[in-house]
């Protein structure tokens, strides 16, 4: 699968990148896949970035390929995160490998349960304080 070039603000590249040095709990696909990601991604001020892209404080609507179910959550920081309230942290799993991927792109990722892919379904910015139906 070809990679898909991912769009993010400096704030985003660098919780990535920090991440990506950091973690001992990311597969050699994901460490693969994710420097890969960060090499070619365009960065932008927030101003700038596209109303679809998936960032920090967005309400995200993916799409299993294989199986078609559907999961919504609002990502959100390691500290906000609250899967009650179906707020996700961004350094969850499926919440890295979202980070920067718009609207239609098909994201793959080795998930705890094996590799995975996911097609946007929709992306919204999320307003402060306003929970997920």
């Amino acid at each position: 699968m070809e990679t898909e070039k991912l769009i993010i603000t400096k704030k985003e590249y660098d919780l990535l990148m920090n991440h990506l040095k950091l973690s001992t709990n990311l597969s050699e696909f994901n460490k693969k896949k994710l420097n890969n990601e960060l090499k070619t991604a365009k960065i932008v001020k927030k101003e700038v970035l596209p109303d679809n892209v998936i960032v920090i404080d967005s309400l995200v609507t993916i799409q299993d390929t294989k199986s078609g179910q559907e999961f919504t959550f609002h990502l959100v920081t390691p500290e906000e995160a609250n899967m009650k309230k179906n707020k996700l942290s961004v350094l969850a799993p499926i919440g890295i490998a979202l980070l920067g991927y718009s609207s239609d792109a098909i994201v793959e990722w080795d998930m705890p349960n094996g590799v995975k892919q996911f097609r946007v379904k929709k992306v919204t910015r999320h307003e402060k304080d306003s929970e997920v139906a």
